[in-house]
């Protein structure tokens, strides 16, 4: 409707309006990089998808019915065709940390990262105040779709770990890790399928 499209483009404009007050006051526009973070839980109550089979049967893919899960920290940025990433058993902030560390390891001595995420319990302040060359920006609640890398749990997914069994946690991280490392190995699939227009504030 014309009001949830006013809403948010409303939207839009004040995430574009934080992210330059992010932006530390000597450094110019173009030496900034977007990020975008989140985290997914995947394990052995996996996704099931369609098969390709022979006409006429009805092929089976599997269903487990245990719960371990192991817990993926991911972040992209589409300029560059990066990610960095880390998966543990558990979130909480030490994890929140350290993955935070990788991005801002990541950035160059000129530039500054600016991480967007949504509001979870351990993305405080405390842990992100720890960094000098990158700033957070929070999403609005319930705006998965302001945030891309959901995308990439999709891909992930639905590429490569949708119809699996998996043995134990060990064989589960193994598992996402390569799932990981699949879809950032292509820079310009990483670019495309993450970048989007409100980010560019150079244009």
């Amino acid at each position: 409707t014309q009001n949830s499209l006013t809403k948010s483009k409303r939207i839009l404009k004040k995430l574009k309006n934080k992210t330059i007050q992010k932006i530390p006051g000597h450094m110019a526009l173009t030496q900034f990089d977007v990020w975008f973070q989140d985290e997914a839980r995947f394990g052995q109550q996996n996704t099931t998808t369609r098969l390709w089979a022979k006409t006429g049967t009805r092929p089976r893919a599997v269903k487990q019915q245990q719960f371990d899960y192991a817990y993926l920290f991911g972040s992209i940025c589409p300029s560059r065709g990066i990610g960095e990433a880390i998966v543990v058993p558990w979130v909480n902030q030490d994890a929140m940390h350290q993955h935070l560390q990788q991005i801002s390891d990541a950035t160059e001595p000129d530039r500054h990262a600016i991480v967007i995420m949504d509001g979870a319990g351990w993305h405080t302040d405390t842990v992100i105040n720890a960094f000098d060359n990158l700033s957070v920006i929070k999403l609005p609640p319930y705006s998965p779709e302001l945030n891309p890398i959901e995308q990439v749990w999709s891909w992930m997914r639905q590429h490569c770990l949708a119809n699996m069994a998996f043995e134990n946690y060990e064989d589960i991280v193994d598992r996402v890790c390569d799932a990981w490392n699949t879809f950032i190995e292509c820079s310009k699939r990483v670019t495309k399928l993450c970048s989007r227009e409100w980010i560019e504030l150079t244009s």
